[in-house]
């Protein structure tokens, strides 16, 4: 069954079989741009296969996750040391541990602690960061330059120096680790808002709205926001990979996620102890962080180019 192609105007002169092509090209274009926002961007980001795999990716690895208790074959926790660092077999699929767990189980319930707290310190830290670059943009004045300055000063530490004073003062817990993220994501976004509220709040609709005898909080939620959702979306899903790998980094260094809590990079920190012996006790969680952090940069992107009509054909 064919689909159905534009047909040109039969009003319109073409002087041959090239013009033809264009016109109808022309018509097919005029379609899409007609579409709604989101169908269009949704078509823009089926045209990008790399972000339809690691969109794959994802949903499998957070399935996993999500439904660790019932994915799970054993007790992740569960010690036996007859059965230390097994190689792989029908009862334990991916081998067992240096203490005899079983090392898949290990990793799917790593990937919810991972997943759990990038995700939870990402969502919290663009929420704060998106009030304060809509606060510090829409009033300007003194309110502006005493957020900046803060922002500046936050900028000022190298990342990973900084969370790694702020957990080794606070100490290395769950919430502690979910902490540092939400300060990680909170500069980066303030500006990106601040930037487009900047620019938004002088057009034409947001003067109407002033005209028309709205209110601050309506004209700020309801007619600049809005308008900004794109890069907060965007940036929103490449600082989850950046928290996933803070996270791993910390696990690895010991200050993040505390064993015997399966987490990625706890796991990847123990398994370095037996790298001759057992290479893919490391192996393993190193390809489960590359692979969900490659995936996550790669739907990124992808939205990127379907949300920003710069970019879009």
């Amino acid at each position: 069954m064919s689909m159905e192609q534009p047909v040109p105007d039969p009003g319109l002169q073409f002087d041959s079989a090239v013009d033809v092509g264009l016109g109808v090209a022309y018509l097919a274009d005029d379609e899409f741009r007609r579409m709604s926002g989101s169908k269009r961007a949704w078509l823009e980001f089926r045209r990008n296969r790399f972000a339809l795999v690691g969109a794959a990716f994802m949903i499998f690895i957070t399935f996993m996750g999500v439904f660790a208790p019932i994915v799970a074959t054993h007790d992740p926790y569960a010690q036996s040391l007859r059965k230390r660092m097994k190689p792989p077999s029908a009862e334990h699929w991916l081998g067992t541990d240096e203490v005899g767990r079983d090392f898949y189980s290990r990793l799917v319930y790593g990937a919810r602690v991972s997943l759990f707290v990038g995700i939870v310190g990402t969502a919290a830290g663009v929420t704060l960061g998106t009030i304060v670059g809509l606060i510090s943009g829409f009033f300007g004045g003194w309110t502006d330059t005493l957020i900046m300055r803060v922002i500046d000063i936050m900028y000022s530490f190298p990342g990973i120096v900084l969370a790694i004073v702020m957990v080794a003062a606070l100490g290395p817990s769950l919430f502690n680790l979910i902490l540092v993220l939400v300060f990680f994501a909170i500069p980066t976004l303030a500006r990106i808002v601040r930037g487009n509220i900047l620019s938004l709040k002088e057009l034409d609709y947001a003067e109407a709205a002033r005209a028309m005898g709205a209110g601050r909080l309506r004209i700020m939620f309801h007619h600049l926001l809005p308008n900004t959702l794109a890069p907060i979306i965007v940036y929103a899903t490449l600082a989850v990979a950046g928290s996933i790998l803070v996270t791993a980094s910390l696990g690895f260094l010991g200050l993040g996620v505390q064993p015997p809590q399966a987490e990625w990079g706890n796991i990847l920190s123990n398994g370095r102890q037996y790298l001759r012996k057992a290479p893919m006790l490391m192996v393993y969680p190193g390809a489960l962080i590359f692979l969900t952090v490659m995936s996550i940069n790669l739907i990124g992107d992808a939205l990127r180019d379907a949300l920003d009509p710069y970019l879009q054909s």
